[in-house]
């Protein structure tokens, strides 16, 4: 539940900012008695469309810390396997060419993921349930596979399309739905403002639209997948640990993952079209044929 409303109130307040702020710059008002503002419109559509994927970037890792139930970060190891985790981590980011992560463990079935606005300041976490179902080589893996999504940039590269994606949305949504509304009243020289045509028009293609990007990100997010298993197979020197670890991933329930961090975890989601993330059996395929 407290997840729930966290997600909640975080999306309504990022709107709340990003609707003030096209106030302020005065391109919400789009509409015009002359017809659409093409240039007010794009600003908008900028604005609506980068401005929340990048406040969620900027805030992911303190959202994860808050919304993953039970994580405790690891600043001064407790045990041995505390130590070996930040040490595997440590060692993955130097050869990376990275700075040193967060680590954190929560308790969860198998799962694990990174986040983070910048390379160098990013959080890498696994589960408890990883840690027990799996070995040191296979957990070493795992860990090598999220340093690497780290590595490339996946947090920023995956905002910035979205951002694309969103800013596509909103603009076409808009454009259309004038477009409509004009054919609708067509002849009538009486009436001002946008018309019922409009308003149905726009939110049916937010909706619609919305799906379709939906698919291309998880379709970009899908690609990146096999490129953090090769980086994960680069980093310990051999891709078989990531392909056992895959195999053993494949039999094993994922843990829920935020809604924040879904597409940064180790494991898929459900639908084809929208999954974030390839079938075990792709994935374990591209690696053997590297």
């Amino acid at each position: 539940m407290k997840r729930i409303l966290l997600f909640v109130l975080t999306n309504l307040a990022v709107m709340a900012v990003l609707l003030v702020t096209t106030r302020l710059l005065g391109v919400d008002r789009y509409l015009t008695a002359n017809g659409l503002n093409m240039t007010a419109l794009a600003g908008f559509s900028l604005i609506m469309g980068f401005g929340g994927a990048i406040i969620s970037l900027l805030m992911s890792k303190q959202m994860a810390k808050w919304s993953t139930s039970g994580m405790e970060i690891i600043n001064q190891p407790r045990n041995a396997d505390e130590a070996w985790i930040v040490d595997t981590v440590r060692r993955f980011a130097d050869k990376a060419g990275i700075g040193m992560p967060e680590v954190g463990i929560y308790p969860g079935d198998p799962n694990a993921f990174a986040t983070g606005a910048n390379k160098n300041a990013a959080l890498v976490a696994v589960s408890t349930g990883l840690l027990q179902n799996m070995t040191r080589e296979e957990v070493e893996a795992v860990i090598g596979h999220e340093i690497a999504h780290v590595a490339n940039g996946d947090m920023v590269t995956m905002t910035l399309v979205q951002g694309v994606m969103n800013t596509f949305v909103v603009f076409l949504s808009r454009v259309i739905g004038y477009a409509v509304d004009s054919f609708l009243r067509k002849g009538d020289s009486e009436s001002s403002g946008p018309g019922i045509g409009y308003m149905v028009t726009t939110i049916v293609l937010d909706i619609v639209l919305g799906f379709l990007a939906g698919m291309i990100v998880a379709w970009f997010s899908r690609h990146r997948e096999f490129r953090a298993d090769a980086g994960a197979a680069e980093l310990m020197g051999r891709k078989q640990p990531m392909i056992n670890a895959l195999a053993r991933l494949g039999g094993l329930e994922p843990g829920e993952l935020p809604k924040s961090v879904a597409a940064m975890g180790i494991t898929g989601g459900l639908g084809k079209l929208f999954s974030t993330h390839p079938p075990i059996e792709e994935r374990i395929a591209a690696l053997q044929n590297s």
